[in-house]
């Protein structure tokens, strides 16, 4: 990994994994620091500590804005010596600390066609747990700087995080949001994804920067635009399911391609089922 981090607001840096595209976001106070997000593997998390202590010789406190693999993977090499606090939604500590097997194979079977060495690293990666649990919103103290870790509600998973900055106007928003690629919805909940993300921009002003989980960061017309996608696919899935229609039928008008659509439209009618 050959990336370094980027100022996009005061104090307030991201670095973007070339591989994955995944964002990782430094927020810098005085004499304290925190680190949102922290890769796939102990090799990609070494490299960003090293890019991290290239702003910042402070300690961090870590926050994984879910549990899949890209996002917290990292947390043995930037969180246990020394130990640092590592904050998540409650679901996602749990899956962590119970299911670490689970998530390593599904890392791996998510990875080996596409990224062959990758897996098999993810299939060997130690695992650390949160050492804190967010239940709905905690308020840390990063060196004097108020940061909101919230949970807007069940989206791209029932564990999602976003981090907001106020003094910033900087949104963190995880796989809540994406620019690289279309949303990912294999463990999401399309039905009330939607209301997640509307929850998020009531967090937002119209100068916010939003940092996604992969890609670019963007403003809050891409959020919107990308809410009312989400709503739209939800309103089409429903519809789809009141009529016993397959899914694949659904798919095919989804704002996101068919590929996506069939994903979402399966996860969403399980949800409507309750199975989900």
């Amino acid at each position: 990994m050959t990336a370094r981090f980027v100022e996009v607001a005061d104090r307030v840096h991201v670095l973007r994994e070339p591989l994955l595209h995944v964002n990782v976001t430094l927020v810098v106070g005085e004499g304290a620091a925190l680190l949102v997000d922290t890769l796939s593997t102990a090799a990609q998390a070494r490299e960003l500590a090293e890019a991290a202590r290239t702003v910042t010789p402070h300690p961090w406190t870590v926050v994984n804005t879910h549990h899949h693999f890209d996002h917290c993977f990292g947390n043995v090499t930037l969180a246990a010596d020394p130990p640092r606090p590592v904050y998540a939604h409650e679901l996602a500590a749990v899956a962590l600390r119970d299911h670490p097997d689970e998530l390593r194979r599904a890392a791996y079977e998510e990875m080996r066609d596409e990224q062959p060495a990758l897996a098999a690293e993810l299939a060997r990666t130690e695992l650390l747990a949160p050492t804190h649990a967010v239940r709905v919103e905690t308020v840390l103290d990063v060196g004097g700087r108020r940061v909101v870790l919230r949970h807007p509600g069940h989206g791209h998973t029932d564990a999602d995080l976003v981090v907001h900055v106020p003094d910033a106007d900087v949104l963190v928003a995880g796989d809540l949001v994406e620019q690289s690629g279309p949303p990912a919805f294999e463990e999401s909940y399309p039905i009330q994804w939607p209301d997640a993300l509307a929850d998020l921009l009531r967090l937002t002003t119209p100068d916010t920067v939003v940092v996604p989980g992969h890609g670019t960061p963007v403003d809050v017309d891409f959020v919107r635009d990308q809410h009312a996608k989400l709503a739209r696919q939800a309103w089409l899935i429903r519809a789809g399911h009141t009529g016993n229609a397959p899914p694949e039928r659904v798919a095919a008008e989804s704002p996101f391609g068919a590929r996506p659509g069939l994903i979402a439209a399966r996860r969403g009618y399980a949800e409507l089922d309750g199975t989900a």
